[in-house]
């Protein structure tokens, strides 16, 4: 295998260097593509040094020298990518030694576009674990509850299934051949600075033929701290359903164009619309309410019995 693994710097100057030594220690990553995005802090000096240090490490920026986000990076990355495989790894996060373990034997496969697997959490700062605990609220291990492949992926992610998926699974965790990357056309949406990972994965589990590796412990850990966005979102808050909304969205018009199957449209253009309307107030608020159930009963399947209730 010859793995390129993509990893946006972007105010990570205390986390970089771990997280590329882990990708370093596999024979098989053959270059360590570092995207920096306009550091606020010492990120690029530490990238520099150790791109001189280190001869598989390859260090870029945006033509412009501006911050773009972590998906206008990681499609920077692929871009200038050479290896056959695509691993990602947030400059927070690093990689364990089991990292690569299954995707060695799947591969083996060629139907198999993708595998992912599962990723723990390591608290850094204090302040940090009481936002995720408080905002996010996670399983430690984020995983899948059951091995599965092909359009079940896709199917799990919507919840369209018989029993429940999981929890997720993150770009951390996941290797994908390039080539399939290239065959559908898939990239990050650069207008979504967040969600842009999980709006990938969606697209990529329809797509792409997924496959589990390992799954009941984590290949990568994931990194919580203070400056961590995400876990700075309170759920159901008028900034959660906004970013939701824009996420949801993202899919819906990617979606239309595709076969989809009823049920997963449905889904998806349910899910845009309850964001949608949580974003409304007042009697302009109700009357759309009244109005989508009685043409989509369904939506108040959706989170948005719980968005309505809050804004």
């Amino acid at each position: 295998m010859k793995i390129s693994v993509i990893i946006p710097v972007y105010n990570a100057e205390k986390y970089i260097s771990k997280a590329v030594e882990s990708a370093l220690q596999f024979a098989e990553v053959s270059e360590v593509i570092l995207i920096e995005d306009q550091s606020p802090d010492n990120a690029l000096k530490i990238c520099q040094e150790l791109a001189q240090k280190y001869d598989r490490i390859q260090l870029f920026r945006h033509p412009d020298k501006k911050n773009h986000g972590a998906g206008a990076s990681r499609n920077l990355g692929i871009e200038k990518s050479s290896g056959d495989f695509i691993a990602f790894l947030d400059a927070d996060d690093y990689f364990l030694p089991n990292r690569f373990d299954a995707e060695k034997e799947l591969f083996k496969n060629p139907k198999v576009d993708g595998v992912f697997n599962a990723i723990g959490t390591e608290y850094l700062t204090e302040k940090g674990k009481e936002e995720f605990q408080s905002n996010i609220n996670d399983s430690d291990l984020l995983t899948v509850n059951y091995p599965a492949e092909g359009k079940e992926v896709f199917h799990g992610l919507l919840g369209l299934t018989h029993k429940r998926f999981g929890s997720f699974f993150t770009l951390d965790a996941l290797t994908v051949r390039k080539s399939s990357l290239d065959t559908y056309h898939l990239r990050f949406n650069a207008a979504l600075r967040l969600h842009q990972d999980s709006d990938f994965i969606f697209k990529l589990s329809y797509h792409c033929h997924l496959k589990s590796g390992i799954i009941d412990r984590p290949v990568a850990m994931r990194g919580i701290h203070d400056d961590n966005r995400i876990t700075k979102i309170v759920k159901y808050s008028p900034q959660y359903n906004q970013k939701q909304h824009l996420f949801w969205n993202s899919l819906y018009e990617w979606s239309k164009i595709l076969p989809l199957e009823t049920n997963a449209a449905r889904h998806i253009y349910l899910q845009k619309k309850a964001f949608e309307l949580s974003g409304k107030k007042g009697l302009s608020k109700a009357l759309s309410l009244l109005t989508t159930i009685l043409k989509n009963p369904n939506i108040l399947r959706t989170k948005y019995r719980f968005t309505y209730t809050h804004s």
